[in-house]
């Protein structure tokens, strides 16, 4: 028989039985909620019966935190970034989660040994690894082709528009890498007025040139439209348009910023048992490993990393196109989780500051 799931609060405090028709899971869009439905969604229901609906957010922190002091939670489960996380599971917006719940490895290694260090925390468990990198339309330079973060910055050597979120976080950092600054060195450098100086003083160089987006599927867009001749860009992003859609798009991860994201569950979402019974299954080595059959991000569980095999079409390797394969390792730099949920406000009052100006 088909189960289902109640998406709005007043019936289940009328006690009326769980006989709703869907269960709402609150992702990105584009390509990567595609290899969710794909990976997680489809068998998810096969095995239980439950329908599950994506719902698309251009990021999903945001209508969650709105949802839960609201008192109105419609969303069971969300896909948010690290540092998001961390910082509504400190605000006491997030429900925990036991690890026991979580599947162990196929070899019997207990899930908390195989998935990536921090990965797994009280209120958050992680699915992929993804990047933010830099791309750039492979017409557009006919001579000498972008290879570094320092490229990106170098509008004399490479004319163009650029493509950059509106946000700091990232920005900061790859500020920072192409100014010359060794990755190991880069919180230390902006935990200071003079490194956050520094910072801004180099996007200051490129500023009049950027273009500035907000949600993932912009970028490959703003490509293909030609509006930019490069853009800073989640890595699957680009590998969709480039491989699935054939655009002339060259991921440049020299100079990338890495990072979690994963599923949390809002306080107070609705059937609260299946929803954490949603994400222990989507957090199952196979399941991560199937993930990333549809989009290059890489598995947050290790025993999923030797199941990840060709693209869906049968014959691109994965591998080289993962930000956590090691040529694309070599100048990259993992986010600093704890340095964004403590200064995330702060220093977007004075990027936001800085673009008014």
């Amino acid at each position: 028989m088909k189960r289902t799931l109640i998406l709005t609060s007043a019936l289940v405090a009328a006690g009326v039985a769980a006989q709703a028709e869907e269960l709402a899971v609150m992702s990105w869009g584009g390509a990567y909620s595609k290899s969710q439905v794909e990976a997680y969604h489809k068998p998810f229901t096969e095995k239980t019966g439950i329908t599950v609906v994506d719902v698309v957010a251009d990021n999903p922190a945001t209508p969650i935190k709105a949802q839960v002091e609201a008192g109105n939670v419609t969303v069971n489960v969300a896909d948010v970034e690290y540092a998001d996380a961390m910082a509504l599971c400190d605000e006491g917006l997030l429900e925990e989660i036991d690890p026991s719940i979580l599947a162990a490895a196929p070899d019997g290694t207990p899930a908390m040994d195989d998935f990536l260090p921090g990965a797994v925390t009280d209120c958050f468990v992680a699915t992929i690894v993804f990047s933010t990198m830099y791309a750039y339309d492979d017409t557009v330079f006919t001579g000498e082709k972008p290879a570094t973060i320092a490229d990106f910055f170098d509008l004399e050597k490479f004319p163009g528009k650029r493509g950059m979120r509106k946000t700091p976080k990232v920005n900061l950092e790859m500020a920072l890498m192409a100014d010359g600054v060794a990755p190991d060195d880069v919180y230390d450098m902006l935990e200071t007025d003079e490194g956050l100086d520094r910072a801004f003083a180099k996007l200051d160089t490129i500023k009049d040139s950027v273009v500035w987006w907000e949600a993932g599927a912009q970028p490959p867009q703003l490509l293909a439209d030609g509006e930019v001749a490069m853009t800073t860009a989640y890595n699957g992003r680009i590998f969709s348009a480039a491989v699935a859609e054939g655009k002339p798009f060259v991921s440049v991860f020299n100079g990338q910023v890495y990072e979690y994201d994963g599923y949390v569950i809002p306080l107070g979402a609705p059937n609260k048992e299946e929803a954490m019974e949603f994400l222990a299954f989507a957090t199952q080595t196979q399941q991560l490993a199937d993930q990333a059959k549809w989009i290059s991000y890489g598995p947050a569980r290790k025993s999923s990393g030797p199941l990840v095999g060709l693209y869906e079409d049968g014959k691109t390797e994965m591998g080289p196109y993962m930000p956590t394969a090691e040529q694309n390792l070599e100048v990259a730099l993992p986010s600093n989780f704890e340095f964004w949920a403590d200064r995330n406000v702060e220093l977007s009052e004075r990027f936001n500051a800085w673009l008014a100006n």
